[in-house]
């Protein structure tokens, strides 16, 4: 009797101690929100007008071999079959990152990552995502400051990729 209580305690100490991933083989819907009517400053506003959109096809990208065929519907119980993502993003860090001059480490992208699966909840996860130009892999040439403004698509598309990536990565 006590061989199974030593296993059976091995066994969950070995699961508690795994780093926690959704195993998501079925995403059946992403859905990133930005309140950008929250952002005061309406040139950032305007510059970050179409990131929900960007962060879901980013995402869908990296995904397509596990995307649902077709539209997820609830089913009587209200249940979604498949792993739904939800990004919020943090609109104040959208805004300050915007007003400010930037160096390299500065400039952020930072939201709530929910991953849901109704039908296995094994693949719940909710964590905090942020990711910078700095390990979004930005080069800028020594001496130069970059300023995060309409004219910098680049930098605008390197956050967007670095936090799809790292949404993804969560999910193997």
């Amino acid at each position: 009797m006590s061989n199974k209580r030593n296993l059976a305690a091995t066994a969950l100490i070995a699961l508690l101690s795994t780093p926690l991933h959704a195993a998501v083989d079925n995403v059946a819907r992403i859905d990133a929100t930005v309140d950008v009517s929250a952002i005061k400053d309406t040139q950032a506003a305007t510059f970050w007008a179409n990131l929900e959109a960007d962060l879901e096809n980013a995402i869908a990208a990296r995904l397509t071999d596990r995307l649902a065929s077709k539209e997820a519907k609830p089913d009587a119980d209200g249940k979604i079959d498949g792993a739904q993502i939800i990004v919020d993003i943090n609109e104040v860090e959208l805004a300050s990152a915007f007003e400010r001059e930037l160096n390299l480490g500065d400039a952020v992208l930072v939201g709530d990552v929910t991953i849901r699966d109704d039908t296995d909840m094994a693949n719940t996860d909710t964590y905090e995502l942020t990711v910078s130009l700095e390990n979004a892999k930005v080069v800028v040439p020594e001496g130069t400051m970059l300023v995060l403004s309409t004219d910098t698509g680049e930098a605008y598309k390197r956050l967007v990729e670095a936090f799809a990536d790292g949404v993804v990565s969560r999910l193997k």
